[in-house]
């Protein structure tokens, strides 16, 4: 079971990158299944997109702190970058999963170092095939907090 939800229900994304181009094919692609032909959905996710981070933070606090199964976030944006977000997202709603999409080489030691609290585990390094996106997602979604 997800968040306390029916199995049988998609896994609830929200989606921030400043990039509205980018926000569109991932919502697109997140939302379709891997078989076009396929109507079931084990492998679709429902995801709500935002260009800023300022109208993401907003949508994660109107919603119960158990609506949204994970947070995917550009690093790179103006005014909020993906690291604030996640920060004020955390104070909000410590159990919040939260990914990092970048197209920056992440080094574990040296970012361990700067930002202990966030797991390099959770970055998602562009570019990235939604197939395999899609599977990372889960697999961020099933693992224990």
């Amino acid at each position: 079971m997800i968040n306390n939800r029916l199995q049988d229900e998609r896994p609830r994304i929200l989606v921030v990158d400043d990039e509205k181009d980018i926000l569109r094919i991932i919502k697109r692609d997140l939302e379709s299944s891997f078989l076009d032909n396929d109507n079931s959905s084990q492998d679709k996710f429902y995801v709500e997109t935002f260009s800023n981070a300022e109208d993401a933070l907003k949508a994660v606090e109107s919603h119960p702190a158990n609506y949204y199964d994970l947070v995917l976030t550009d690093i790179r944006m103006p005014k909020i970058n993906g690291f604030e977000l996640y920060r004020r997202i955390k104070e909000k709603n410590s159990s919040l999963k939260i990914a990092f999409i970048t197209a920056f080489e992440i080094n574990q030691e040296e970012f361990s170092k700067v930002l202990p609290s966030i797991d390099v585990k959770d970055f998602i390094i562009k570019p990235i095939g939604m197939a395999n996106l899609k599977i990372k997602l889960k697999s961020m979604i099933q693992k224990p907090a």
